[in-house]
């Protein structure tokens, strides 16, 4: 054959035979007939990696797949092709006609049979990524049908590679390194030769189930449907596959270097990241969690389904396997409880989480103890306005109600000259409010150990004690023990500042790092020293299903707080400037959202780096729409505002490298 003439066409001729599979090895007269190949529509032209300039003599896209997709393995190296699929149809070429004989172990698996799961085919899909430098991680399929939404089972790795796991068995999307959060789609198509048009892509919505270390390897996506892509579920078995079943996993292998090259250059050629079927049979059953199967695989089966051939159904999901050995699936029991949420489980609290034996116990106050404390009081600025708490509105419904609510200050945990208002969803503060006397502040030494205190006019069971404070992780002052530390009263303000809902948990870094949040702090409360003035701050996490679980319960840790400062103008009125110590994410979220809602602001969040924590002047309006609160009294007074910081205007911060950077 010459270089410029095709191989013969025959709908049973794979490129596994021919030389257009070896592309990279090519000379340049070569890469023109697969070029032509391209352009005869046999097969896409991105697995051999084409460009505005033709093909290329790298390998076919390898670099999205690689070692990071799962353990897959070619078990016995012959008798096991990975049969393609054109047109929602599994081909039977030569080397599968031999392998599918009737003196094989195949023998089950005729023609009529393969013709029965060419109607499964349009149900699964390849998992692809949004964002990421990998294009997509493994496969899935679909489990169950939601009204327009359907359910799509694949493996945790690979969902884990975009994802993290809540502390209710749900999942959230990651942030990529340049920012953007990660996002997932389920190609049906994605066929030797299928034009790549986008018909048969579906959005992941949501990830319903994202399975801890320790469960079987599973994870379920919600996609929604679209005019071109409806693709419906496949039915569970009714039985457990039994040894010496014939089977067949559905999948998209691609390319793997754990695998004996030979093995895998007899069955794939050159060809991967295409929809194959792969027959074989079940070698392992019995009663346990898993199936162990020799059908062939590589990495990018992941979440493969396995088809019966005997029950016409599914009876597992492939997770992994050992070259020459056997590969592992999760058996249809557990796919059956995954279907119906059986296996949506929250964690338990863990009796390991044991508070280091050098740590004070933690004590406790009944309500009678706090008799007398005023909190927070909004007319405390010298010739300036009030400035009350922010509108609760929004938040009310969340808040502990305190044993000795006043109804002038609802929900209001009063303590000297400060007061919290506590979220009971997240066992944490929202927000504090104190009032700082600068020209009657007192230093206050502080005694080792520290002692912490239930606040028991509200339901201990919504505070977070010691036990929760493992690891890396602080007990963060929300109201810092030395701001309300002023008066004749400064020691009780002191020791009220020790009690856990005024705390949040905050890892070290974030806790500790002085330059800049406790640098800001000591800024605010020396200033008012100096000069003799008052201040009212506010200060709180800002809450979203975002933040990572602790793995206890159902807590999760904030990742960023801010602060709003209200100090009085010399012409008598207000001013006010936030902040926010953060690793960029709410920002981040922000500019999206502008994205989202003007086009002109489309290249907005282009290039911004998410990097460590750091300290950002924000504009309060910004800080509201994060958080659901509202101060309607600081409207005007903060000098950002004319920066634009209305909700569908640019989004303004600025980085704080040093206390000389603020705006005032």
């Amino acid at each position: 054959m010459s270089e410029t003439e095709l191989p013969p066409a025959s709908p049973r001729t794979t490129f596994e035979e021919a030389a257009l599979g070896r592309v990279h090895q090519m000379p340049g007269g070569m890469r023109a007939v697969a070029q032509r190949a391209v352009d005869a529509g046999l097969i896409d032209p991105g697995f051999f990696g084409v460009n505005p300039a033709g093909i290329t003599e790298q390998r076919p896209n390898l670099e999205m797949v690689g070692s990071a997709v799962g353990l897959e393995a070619i078990i016995l190296r012959t008798g096991r092709p990975p049969l393609l699929v054109r047109n929602d149809a599994i081909v039977i070429d030569p080397i599968a006609e031999i392998a599918l004989a009737p003196d094989t172990d195949l023998k089950a698996l005729d023609a009529a049979a393969i013709a029965r799961m060419n109607r499964f085919l349009p149900s699964i899909g390849r998992v692809e990524f949004l964002n990421h430098q990998m294009q997509w991680g493994g496969t899935g399929w679909v489990i169950e049908e939601k009204g327009d939404r359907r359910w799509v089972v694949t493996n945790r790795h690979v969902a884990k590679l975009v994802a993290r796991r809540k502390w209710d068995g749900s999942g959230v999307f990651l942030r990529s390194v340049a920012g953007p959060l990660y996002g997932m789609k389920l190609d049906t198509r994605e066929e030797v030769g299928a034009p790549q048009n986008g018909e048969r892509e579906c959005p992941v919505e949501r990830i319903v189930y994202l399975a801890d270390d320790s469960e079987a390897d599973c994870a379920l996506l919600e996609i929604s449907v679209t005019a071109t892509c409806q693709p419906a579920p496949l039915p569970l078995a009714e039985h457990r596959a039994k040894v010496g079943e014939t089977i067949g996993v559905v999948g998209y292998p691609a390319y793997d270097d754990r695998n004996e090259q030979s093995a895998m250059r007899h069955y794939f050629g050159d060809l991967f990241n295409v929809k194959r079927f792969s027959p074989g049979l079940v070698t392992q059953s019995g009663s346990g969690l898993l199936l162990m199967h020799d059908c062939t695989t590589l990495g990018g089966n992941s979440g493969s389904c396995l088809l019966s051939v005997d029950q016409d159904a599914v009876v597992g999901l492939h997770f992994s396997g050992s070259f020459g050995v056997a590969n592992s699936a999760v058996s249809v029991e557990t796919l059956r409880q995954l279907q119906t949420g059986r296996l949506f489980v929250v964690n338990a609290p863990s009796e390991a989480h044991v508070a280091p034996e050098s740590e004070a116990a933690d004590g406790s106050h009944p309500a009678d103890h706090f008799a007398g404390r005023a909190g927070y009081e909004p007319a405390f600025l010298d010739n300036a306005p009030p400035v009350p708490i922010p509108d609760l509105d929004a938040v009310i419904g969340d808040l502990a109600t305190p044993a000795d609510e006043q109804a002038d200050k609802p929900r209001e945990l009063r303590y000297t000259h400060f007061g919290v208002y506590y979220s009971r969803s997240r066992r944490t503060p929202l927000f504090t409010a104190v009032n700082i006397d600068g020209e009657r502040a007192k230093r206050i030494k502080r005694v080792s150990p520290d002692i912490w205190f239930f606040d028991e006019r509200i339901d201990r069971s919504l505070q977070l004690g010691k036990h929760y404070y493992v690891g890396d992780l602080d007990r963060g002052h929300m109201v810092r023990r030395e701001d309300p530390n002023w008066g004749e009263n400064a020691q009780l303000a002191n020791d009220d500042t020790f009690h856990y809902t005024n705390a949040a948990l905050q890892h070290a870094l974030l806790n500790r790092a002085k330059t800049q949040w406790q640098g800001l702090e000591n800024y605010i409360l020396d200033s008012s020293r100096t000069m003799g003035f008052r201040a009212c701050v506010f200060t709180g996490p800002v809450l979203t299903d975002n933040d990572p679980a602790l793995g206890i319960e159902n807590v999760q840790i904030p990742m960023e707080f801010w602060k709003v400062v209200v100090m009085p103008r010399t012409d008598g009125g207000l001013h006010a400037t936030g902040y926010l110590l953060s690793q960029g994410d709410m920002i981040r979220s922000l500019l999206e959202q502008r994205k989202t809602e003007s086009s002109a602001n489309e290249s907005a969040n282009e290039g911004f780096q998410l990097g460590e924590f750091r300290t950002f002047q924000v504009a309060i309006k910004h800080i509201e729409q994060a958080t659901g609160l509202r101060w309607p009294a600081l409207d005007g007074a903060d000098p950002l505002a004319a920066h634009g910081n209305e909700a569908v205007s640019a989004v303004t911060y600025m980085p704080l490298d040093s206390l000389d950077d603020i705006v005032t």
